[in-house]
């Protein structure tokens, strides 16, 4: 299928090329997207841009090669950049410092928008913000379409059109599992300790709670809840998944997801795909067993605790990870594993206890940043290509890029096997 006539003078644009997410990013672009591709890469070096261009020239001389944007993060400059191109990527981060211009550049432009944030108050406010700006122009913008929350978003998903397709059922309750064998980079470990200099504790208290960013209430109000055990120790075993305990991604996760069960439920012409009144969604950790359950539980409370109330452990943690802009190296980066699992319960009148539950799992043996820079990319060839069924601009998640979107994410590696079993 060709691309979408749109009239600009690219297809796509990446800002923040020469960055370490960036960068894996601007390799798949330059090795697996169409070779017709009309695109540029941006950031604020001319001179760091212009390297990675050479460097990318090697992976496939005979495409169309990146034209250079420099630009800087400032609203004028990027309002510029997101009149010129159909999408834009944006992987400059931490998004609650750097994301809102971009942002609000591309919903007031009607320029569709990808980032890979993890930060759901940023993507609570940005929807406070620019939805209304998102819908009257046209954009389509695509938040959180990286490792966090892509993976839990196409679960729940894929969960869901199993149970309607083959039971012809909503879907109750979801759980899933992630497991993750790789160090973070320096752009996420900064995240992570600047997220309380950039949002309040309210901030982050109201933007996470249940529901918070879908378009709708749930009726009751709550998400789902684990028993108290797991509260106190982390401790969780799940048929089907195995041990669990805690995880750091959980509610970031869950809250993307819930914004898809509300935009189903609420959009016109989407009834049909809706998950169901009773749905629900937890994420939790893998654990080799109990003990190493409870340690993960624990180290990580106490963190978010140290680094909520004590900026001075903030300062100090800085001193000895990754700086932004670095680091694994590509080699060490091969040897890591990602894989995501989810169980969910068909939710079936009459049948309080079913025999059949519907089981999703995908496997991706590679940099966690290289998988986000293949979901980023095929994030916006779907809007470059696909009919994605979306009678009106706004912020949308990335299960509504389609069949097709998951289907090359697949291709490229990470792909979900999907099947009813035994309860």
């Amino acid at each position: 299928m060709p691309f979408k006539q749109h009239g600009r003078t690219y297809d796509l644009v990446l800002f923040g090329a020469t960055g370490y997410t960036g960068s894996y990013t601007v390799e798949y672009i330059a090795k697996s997207l169409p070779t017709d591709l009309k695109w540029a890469i941006a950031g604020r070096s001319q001179d760091k841009l212009a390297k990675v261009a050479a460097e990318i020239k090697a992976y496939n001389p005979d495409r169309l090669q990146p034209a250079i944007e420099v630009c800087s993060v400032n609203e004028d400059d990027l309002a510029d950049l997101a009149k010129k191109t159909f999408v834009l990527i944006s992987t400059v981060g931490p998004y609650g410092t750097y994301g809102e211009p971009a942002f609000k550049a591309c919903a007031e432009n009607g320029t569709h928008y990808v980032d890979v944030t993890g930060e759901i108050p940023f993507v609570a406010k940005m929807i406070r913000k620019y939805e209304a700006a998102a819908k009257a122009s046209g954009a389509y913008m695509f938040p959180q379409s990286g490792i966090e929350s892509a993976p839990a978003d196409i679960a729940a998903h894929e969960i869901a059109r199993i149970n309607r397709t083959e039971l012809n059922a909503k879907t109750g309750n979801v759980t899933a599992s992630i497991r993750i064998k790789a160090l973070p980079s320096g752009g996420t470990l900064d995240t992570v300790l600047t997220i309380f200099d950039n949002f309040s504790l309210k901030d982050l208290r109201s933007s996470m709670a249940p529901y918070a960013i879908s378009p709708i209430p749930r009726p009751d109000g709550h998400r789902g809840s684990p028993p108290l055990l797991s509260y106190l120790t982390g401790g969780l075993r799940v048929r089907h998944l195995g041990q669990l305990t805690t995880s750091m991604s959980g509610a970031t996760n869950a809250a993307q997801v819930e914004r898809t069960w509300g935009l189903l439920a609420s959009l016109p012409g989407r009834s049909a795909d809706a998950y169901g009144p009773k749905f629900s969604f937890m994420e939790y950790s893998r654990a080799r067993n109990w003990l190493q359950g409870a340690q993960m539980h624990w180290m990580l409370a106490l963190g978010s605790f140290l680094l909520a109330t004590f900026p001075p452990f903030r300062w100090l943690a800085k001193r000895y990870v990754f700086a932004p802009g670095t680091g694994p190296t590509r080699e060490d980066a091969r040897k890591n594993v990602i894989e995501y699992r989810a169980v969910g319960t068909p939710d079936i009148e009459g049948e309080s206890k079913p025999s059949k539950v519907a089981f999703t799992s995908a496997l991706y043996r590679g940099g966690m940043y290289d998988l986000t820079g293949i979901l980023a990319s095929e994030a916006a060839l779907a809007i470059l290509k696909d009919d994605l069924k979306l009678e009106q601009g706004g912020i949308y998640t990335p299960s509504f890029l389609g069949q097709g979107f998951i289907d090359r994410v697949g291709e490229a590696g990470f792909k979900y096997e999907t099947k009813l079993i035994d309860a």
